[in-house]
């Protein structure tokens, strides 16, 4: 299910701007991706993907889940949220539109047993 609703400009183009979210959205749009394996992609200190990770999760473009290695560890996974940004010029200026993706419950179930029984 995709939700259209309207962003805060200023702050999505800033995030879309920079290159480290840019990539961390990339890189989590497909499937989830810890913070290690995001600053291994960025090529960019941990507290750099942090940062961005919280800016990103703050304007609701990214989602963190809870996981547990077979260690017994925690860690979070990231996930994008973002299907689709539209830029249209008004007359009052640049109106964002941003579509985000609604993750389904069911899914998270899903993959939350395959994670305990694999």
């Amino acid at each position: 299910m995709i939700q259209r609703v309207a962003a805060d400009d200023a702050a999505v183009l800033s995030l879309l701007n920079d290159e480290y979210a840019r990539t961390i959205i990339v890189e989590t749009y497909r499937e989830p991706r810890s913070a290690s394996a995001l600053s291994t992609a960025c090529d960019a200190d941990p507290s750099t993907v942090y940062r961005r990770i919280g800016r990103l999760e703050d304007s609701g473009l990214l989602d963190a889940q809870q996981r547990l290695d077979p260690e017994g560890h925690h860690y979070k996974e990231y996930t994008a949220r973002l299907e689709h940004v539209g830029v249209n010029v008004t007359a009052d200026g640049l109106d964002v539109d941003v579509e985000y993706v609604e993750r389904e419950a069911a899914d998270t179930f899903t993959r939350l047993y395959e994670e305990f029984s694999g």
